[in-house]
């Protein structure tokens, strides 16, 4: 299989992931109203997912490098759309949270089993592929919510939404994923003698510097419809909205972020995105209006686009033990701070009010403009 064909499959499988994933977001606000769920309850239900995740990733690199990367896609994707689909008819919190939970462990393996194949594509390749695999999951993240919006719109129901789109992302995922090869993973110092991802002291440096940008777009997916429907008294579309505006600018910016970065270097490129996020965090939590408030979410898409995948790239190229166990590692952590996150913001919310839960995400990202050395290649000084 040519390179060019390579690049196309592996960037094809992140709009899938992401259409098969991002559905739910969309109609978490309906699935809390059907079950009568506060913003608190909310926010323990939503622990499932990254509970359920948390209880894989340890073990997640040992799995991948096991089987590989193209059959944890493949049993393991489908699994996490029909769990996610299960979320819309069973309506109760303790099956919302189970099912969640079970949504969670097939994301957290398919999601570091498609970063992992990203890797092994560019060093097949000796091209950069993993910020554009990023920017086309956004686009599908995008399209799906769109699909949300209206869908919301039309007064369809989440159980029908969610059962039609189901088949369809699997079949797609098939097509996709069964005619792609096997190809080898980038050569590493260490061996893969352990079976545990745990973090060392280079993946907690680049964790520091990703955890504003994760938290943030976690954040988003989940509470910026309700940001909009709690500020502001406006149509259930335009709700709906807020996250769209959010991916627009993630994808835009994801697509021409490797030519900026080849020729700015990652840590400028990340050093000047953090001011960008931050100031658009700033727009969203004083927003008078609901339009300035999608402008801030806009802007902070553009400052969080390639943070998160930078940040997976350079655990990848650690070169230090198996990409899979560096970028686990990583994954790892910001899975146990997501964990309490959702419980924080929906408390925070229901107290303080969700302008309140968003504005503490602001310390956080500029850490991660305090933090962006490093993402320097091994050996390169940085300046402060």
């Amino acid at each position: 299989m040519t390179p060019a064909i390579l690049r196309w499959r592996i960037i094809a499988l992140f709009f899938v992931h992401a259409l098969a994933i991002g559905a739910l977001h969309t109609r978490i606000p309906d699935v809390q109203l059907l079950i009568g769920l506060s913003e608190g309850q909310l926010g323990l239900v939503l622990m499932g997912q990254p509970l359920g995740a948390l209880a894989m990733f340890l073990f997640s690199s040992h799995i991948i490098e096991r089987f590989g990367p193209r059959a944890v896609i493949l049993w393991l994707l489908p699994v996490a759309t029909v769990g996610a689909s299960l979320v819309t008819v069973l309506l109760n919190p303790v099956a919302m949270f189970l099912l969640l939970a079970l949504n969670g462990m097939g994301f957290s393996l398919t999601n570091i089993a498609i970063n992992v194949e990203a890797d092994r594509v560019e060093a097949a390749t000796g091209t950069r592929v993993m910020n554009t695999c990023h920017g086309v999951w956004s686009i599908g993240f995008l399209l799906t919510s769109l699909l949300g919006a209206a869908m919301r719109g039309l007064d369809i129901s989440p159980a029908l939404h969610l059962w039609l789109l189901a088949p369809m992302a699997i079949g797609l995922m098939l097509l996709i994923v069964v005619p792609m090869p096997l190809i080898p993973p980038r050569p590493h110092a260490g061996d893969n003698r352990r079976k545990l991802a745990w973090p060392t002291l280079a993946t907690l440096g680049l964790v520091a510097f990703g955890l504003g940008a994760a938290l943030t777009e976690g954040a988003a997916r989940a509470w910026s419809i309700i940001y909009l429907r709690d500020n502001f008294d406006v149509a259930a579309w335009v709700e709906s909205m807020a996250l769209p505006a959010l991916l627009v600018t993630m994808a835009a910016g994801r697509l021409v972020a490797d030519r900026w970065i080849d020729r700015f270097g990652p840590v400028l490129v990340a050093r000047m995105l953090a001011g960008i996020a931050v100031a658009g965090m700033v727009l969203l939590v004083v927003s008078p209006t609901a339009v300035l408030a999608l402008a801030g979410f806009g802007l902070v898409g553009v400052g969080i686009c390639v943070l998160y995948p930078l940040t997976l790239s350079a655990a990848a190229r650690l070169g230090d033990r198996p990409a899979s166990q560096n970028v686990a590692a990583t994954t790892l952590i910001f899975q146990l701070v997501n964990l309490g996150a959702p419980a924080l913001i929906g408390t925070v919310a229901q107290s303080l009010g969700i302008r309140m839960a968003f504005a503490m995400l602001l310390p956080l990202l500029v850490l991660t403009c305090l933090m962006a050395g490093k993402l320097a290649p091994k050996g390169e000084v940085v300046p402060a």
